[in-house]
């Protein structure tokens, strides 16, 4: 059996405690609210936290093979193991999308190798229907990275009726919107605000009409998360995300040398929008911390490609999130790994028992533990993803990754 002990949190408490787990299974067997001799003891600087999730990340890895330059489960799993991450999900806009019950089978095929647990969602397009087996969705509203989007709302409605019930998260880009702005000289202004509240509108409808289970990704702007707001509380099942980038930066940080590294779909708002996305955690309406994660070569980056790579350094944002977006300990392990966590659940295999998310016997041994009095400065040098760069090159976060366990093995170790 292995035993790790400390400061233990959850979405619900906080103790001083030990996890008893079997190292072979890869299960909790034991919470105790006490600190075990034999245990590995992490010090009160430090946060033993379920393993958190990324539910929104861009692997590229597809039977295509086209895009592995970029990424691939392997890449991507490591990533994710040095952002503290233990499962992630994954985006269907590849070049051979999984859009039927073959092309998905075909590609969880290839998750196999990563060294975490990838989930995939089942890409929505003109003319796709649901699968046979209960997968999660994503529908790109609007024109992004690949070839599955639509173009207009009618020809999204024909085809969303059909998922009625089903798990459906929406990239929200009024796809009108984007056609209207599209020759305004800079990323911002040619995806405007309204393209992303249109939309949300839109999605909103769409969720309280087929009685869907609705995400809306990477949220943005102040008045569209208060649209959100107001439709949880009439009832309708949605969810959000927000990424670190538009927690962490704006509009106002843009310059002519640093606008292309920075350009991604939604684009960075302004400093009300940011704010808002932080008050939003705080007051509990964002339910995800989620990167968004797309890893585009350094060459197609200076081009003008969308995308962020941030994978590799999410458990040290989160430690930023607590020490200067002072955000909750219990808010950190609901919306980075109980959420994830309950948003994979019903896909997960056996193997992993009750799940993810969670500090309670009979779920996987995941844990992402972070010490917060020690600051590390993250350098080009420890980027595990392909892409090879990353927003944060030099900067020096308030806390570090102290160890990172997947099914009961320590993945961290020096």
């Amino acid at each position: 059996m292995g035993k790790i002990a400390g400061r233990i949190v959850t979405h619900t408490e906080e103790f001083k405690g030990t996890v008893v787990f079997d190292e072979t299974a890869g299960l909790i067997k034991e919470v105790k609210k006490s600190v075990d001799p034999d245990a590995r003891l992490f010090g009160d600087e430090c946060v033993i936290f379920p393993g958190f999730g990324d539910i929104h990340i861009h692997a590229r890895e597809d039977v295509s093979g086209k895009h592995c330059y970029k990424e691939d489960f392997v890449s991507a799993g490591n990533a994710g193991i040095n952002g503290a991450v233990l499962h992630v999900a994954d985006m269907p806009n590849n070049p051979v999308p999984p859009i039927d019950d073959k092309s998905y089978e075909e590609k969880l095929a290839l998750t196999k190798k990563s060294p975490i647990h990838i989930t995939l969602y089942a890409g929505i397009g003109p003319t796709t229907k649901p699968l046979l087996k209960k997968v999660p969705y994503k529908v790109f509203m609007g024109p992004s990275i690949g070839e599955l989007f639509f173009e207009d709302n009618i020809s999204l409605e024909n085809t969303i009726r059909h998922y009625q019930g089903q798990d459906v998260s929406f990239h929200c880009e009024d796809p009108e919107i984007l056609t209207e702005n599209k020759n305004k000289p800079t990323h911002e202004e040619r995806r405007p605000k309204e393209a992303e509240t249109l939309a949300t509108d839109f999605a909103l409808s769409l969720i309280e009409k087929y009685d869907l289970k609705g995400k809306l990704c990477h949220y943005s702007t102040k008045d569209g998360l208060n649209k959100i707001i107001d439709a949880k509380k009439r009832g309708v099942n949605v969810t959000c995300e927000v990424t670190p980038t538009h927690l962490m930066f704006d509009t106002s940080m843009l310059t002519d040398d640093n606008r292309s590294w920075f350009q991604m779909n939604p684009p960075l708002r302004g400093k009300e929008d940011r704010e808002a996305m932080v008050k939003g955690i705080l007051d509990g309406h964002i339910d995800f911390l989620a990167t968004d994660h797309a890893p585009h070569s350094i060459e197609e980056k200076k081009k003008g490609t969308s995308g962020i790579s941030q994978l590799d350094t999410y458990g040290l944002f989160v430690t930023y999130m607590i020490n200067v977006l002072n955000i909750p300990l219990q808010t950190i392990a609901r919306i980075c790994a109980k959420n994830p966590g309950d948003f994979v659940k019903q896909y997960l295999p056996e193997k992993f028992g009750s799940g993810f998310g969670e500090i309670k016997e009979g779920y996987a041994a995941n844990f992402s533990v972070l010490n917060l009095k020690k600051p590390f400065v993250f350098e080009k040098s420890m980027i595990k993803s392909k892409s090879g760069w990353s927003p944060f090159e030099g900067f020096e976060f308030p806390g570090s990754i102290e160890a990172v366990y997947f099914l009961g093995k320590d993945l961290h170790a020096k």
